[in-house]
């Protein structure tokens, strides 16, 4: 599903000016003194049965977003809209209603199992918390979703460390599967993961997204993933979204410097076309987000710099079909 097959009464999430701020104390119980400000003002939509992709440089706040929409970390401020109801003033009772239709694939799927429980209990565990389901009735339901993503049946009884890092993968994916969710947050799922065995887990989550009509929040720094598998992609610098557009149209006519600086960092098979690409280098380091600079986030980095850009912080608006970006000079 792309852009514009999305219209309003299709739109499964929708995320408004979201800000995650993480505060600074002085001493163990002293006033917070400043603050990290890892979100700050994210707005964007998902679709029934799309792949936006989120992408950008390690400590940009990508982990954080996903985090703060499952309330895994509780947002500043924003609004977060899922099936058209309002998730951020829920309390936890009610919140657990709508857990089944939310779920997350970490990173690190070593540390995302219980080393202390068999495999099968926990692939099992959400099926016994909101189905209620034990017993005979609880393995037969594991079983079967270790066939959906490829894991043996007699292996309900094992432990996480009696697998490899790809079979522990669909394992989480099968816990994350377990209550026929809506949407996944995939935060960077297969970072962790030889590169033969990224190919298979990414063909699984697209396959499985075909069949049951999945939509993924899918959350990589890894550009040649996020194009394999995304319809739509924002862009993230900095606790901000700087350009959210189309799969093709990002890769082939990006427009934020910052984007364009990372498709230039993408290598060329071609080692002719590689030496004769032009190479565009990002000055400087990833500003701290206890401390941002003023204007635009990205103006201290920027190879097209002028005075506005250091007084003013551009605002996320339409420059194209299907395409928004957040730079004055676009």
């Amino acid at each position: 599903m792309t852009n514009r097959e999305i219209s309003e009464n299709q739109t499964l999430l929708t995320i408004k000016d979201l800000k995650v701020h993480f505060p600074i104390r002085e001493g163990l119980f002293g006033r917070p003194s400043r603050f990290i400000k890892a979100v700050d003002g994210v707005s964007f939509e998902v679709g029934y049965g799309e792949t936006f992709g989120l992408v950008g440089e390690s400590g940009c706040g990508k982990s954080t977003v996903g985090n703060a929409i499952l309330r895994l970390i509780e947002p500043t401020s924003g609004q977060i809209e899922f099936c058209g109801e309002e998730m951020t003033s829920r309390n936890k009772p009610l919140l657990q209603s709508h857990r089944r239709h939310m779920q997350i694939i970490f990173q690190d799927p070593m540390s995302s199992l219980n080393p202390r429980m068999k495999v099968g209990e926990s692939v099992g565990e959400p099926l016994y918390v909101h189905e209620h389901l034990k017993g005979k009735k609880l393995q037969k339901a594991v079983e079967k979703l270790f066939d959906i993503v490829g894991i043996q049946k007699n292996c309900f009884n094992r432990y996480p460390h009696e697998f490899s890092g790809g079979q522990r993968q669909r394992l989480v994916v099968a816990r994350a599967l377990s209550l026929n969710p809506k949407f996944i947050v995939c935060d960077e799922p297969v970072s962790a993961l030889d590169v033969s065995i990224q190919s298979q887990i990414l063909n699984l989550l697209v396959d499985l997204q075909k069949e049951m009509g999945l939509a993924y929040l899918f959350i990589s720094h890894d550009l040649s993933v996020v194009r394999h598998i995304s319809d739509r992609v924002a862009v993230q610098y900095l606790g901000k979204i700087v350009e959210i557009t189309t799969n093709s149209r990002l890769f082939e006519t990006p427009l934020h410097p910052y984007t364009i600086a990372l498709m230039a960092a993408i290598p060329i098979a071609d080692p002719v076309v590689q030496r004769q690409r032009q190479k565009q280098v990002l000055s400087g380091d990833l500003p701290s987000p206890e401390n941002p600079p003023p204007g635009c986030a990205f103006h201290s980095r920027c190879p097209n710099c002028q005075a506005v850009c250091v007084s003013e912080s551009p605002q996320l608006k339409r420059v194209g079909p299907d395409h928004l970006a957040a730079c004055h000079f676009i």
